[in-house]
């Protein structure tokens, strides 16, 4: 035999047991019918483009991120870094197929290159959700809402959606000479929540000076209000400001809906992507502020014309998952996830498999999860499988029982038997026992 190859991953990937595949199955039902309620349909893209498609207007620090090489072909291929630049190039692809707007749901694993840190990892899980096709206050608004929807559906109770506009930003460093400089500008606000006001302030500095970059952290503080907010907004940039008068539309919606108490807007939200043109969205959880944002998006309406001539304005957000399932298990409101059969058929006699499958096979069909132990096997074995488990029934069925026709149930939490039951009595036992 060869030597043994040592069984490990690659630095910031990780193998995911089943309590935890479960766990995430659960949070992406729970938002899939979030999703599916407000009229999003779901889609996929490949998980390998061609690299030109997906960094064709990625940004500098994400084009650093991605995982790219040549195929066997020789092709100049990429992984997905995200999963709102395959969606611009799979809306140039197939528009003509779809109706507008289109409302999509996307939820698959993408790959970045970048620094592993608590609840970030190389290859993790995106839920995206978008509408493309119009731009109007009323899908900003509903990309927010849907975000609110989708965080409570999760049981969390204490968070905060921070709303600004890209565009409010641009005009102010417009007004001040900084255009060429407004991409280093943003990245480096978008930096204050980690490395906080002092070291912002000295990176603001560099590029634009002491007395402009007073100036811009003066501008990014929210007032005491959303109002307040708006009002210094306001008398900051041009009167006719379209961007101003969208986030005055969108807070209109906010105070409508009775969401005052949980979205904010707040300035220094400028999200470090390159394609974000209007609004943008963070969500932080009150409880664990230092874990970041937990879902983020915001307008892209340049983002397809990349791959087509046709105006496809989108507006979206993005959830986190493994992020998002590090931070409900801090918070102790992770969802109840089946990851045991409600009922173990025990194999006492090899002869009677064919019985066991049956057996199974009409307890599912009377809505319980029932699994057959592949071989007669000590009893105590078999027992202690359904403990490491948490099956809570067990069905025996040997030599005495098959004669008659019949099975006995035993609850394995109390040890209560019920003796001489036709399938269907035990299927009703069974029900009882579980949900009283």
């Amino acid at each position: 035999m060869g030597e043994i190859i040592e069984p490990r991953t690659l630095r910031g990937f990780r193998d995911s047991l089943p309590q935890q595949e479960l766990l995430k199955e659960e949070i992406q039902g729970n938002l899939a019918r979030v999703f599916r309620r407000a009229g999003f349909v779901p889609i996929d893209t490949p998980a390998l483009e061609y690299a030109e498609i997906l960094l064709g207007k990625g940004g500098g620090e994400t084009d650093k991120q991605v995982y790219r090489f040549l195929d066997h072909g020789q092709r100049d291929v990429a992984l997905r870094f995200d999963l709102t630049v395959p969606f611009a190039r799979f809306m140039a692809a197939h528009v003509q197929e779809l109706y507008l707007p289109f409302k999509r749901y996307h939820m698959a694993k993408v790959w970045r290159g970048e620094n592993t840190q608590r609840g970030r990892y190389r290859e993790f899980i995106q839920i995206d959700f978008d509408i493309v096709g119009v731009d109007s206050p009323s899908a900003d608004f509903e990309i927010l809402a849907v975000m609110h929807e989708a965080i409570r559906a999760l049981g969390v109770q204490h968070f905060h959606i921070h709303l600004s506009h890209r565009e409010l930003f641009n005009q102010f460093l417009g007004s001040m000479g900084l255009q060429s400089a407004y991409l280093e500008v943003l990245r480096a606000i978008d930096k204050l929540g980690k490395l906080g006001r002092e070291k912002v302030d000295a990176m603001l500095a560099k590029l634009a000076g002491a007395e402009r970059a007073a100036a811009i952290l003066s501008f990014v503080e929210a007032g005491g209000s959303s109002q307040a907010t708006l009002d210094k907004l306001a008398a900051a940039v041009p009167r006719d400001s379209s961007a101003l008068r969208r986030l005055t539309e969108i807070q209109a919606c906010v105070v409508e809906a009775g969401l005052g108490d949980v979205v904010r807007l707040d300035p220094s939200i400028t999200r470090g992507l390159d394609y974000y043109t209007g609004v943008v969205y963070e969500t932080f959880l009150d409880d664990l502020p230092g874990i970041g944002s937990v879902c983020s998006g915001g307008r892209y309406n340049d983002l397809a014309s990349l791959y087509t001539k046709e105006q496809l304005p989108g507006v979206g957000s993005s959830i986190g998952l493994d992020r998002l399932l590090s931070a409900l298990e801090e918070l102790g409101v992770l969802p109840a996830a089946q990851a045991a059969p409600d009922v173990l058929v025990l194999c006492l006699d090899d002869t009677l498999i064919a019985a066991y499958h049956r057996l199974a096979t009409e307890l599912r069909s009377r809505g319980l999860a029932a699994e057959v132990y592949p071989s007669a096997r000590k009893l105590s074995v078999q027992l202690k499988y359904a403990e490491r488990r948490g099956i809570p029934l067990a069905l025996f069925h040997g030599e005495a029982e098959a004669a008659s026709g019949l099975c006995n149930l035993r609850d394995l939490r109390t040890r209560e038997t019920c003796d001489g039951l036709t399938v269907q009595a035990a299927a009703e036992t069974a029900a009882r026992l579980l949900r009283p």
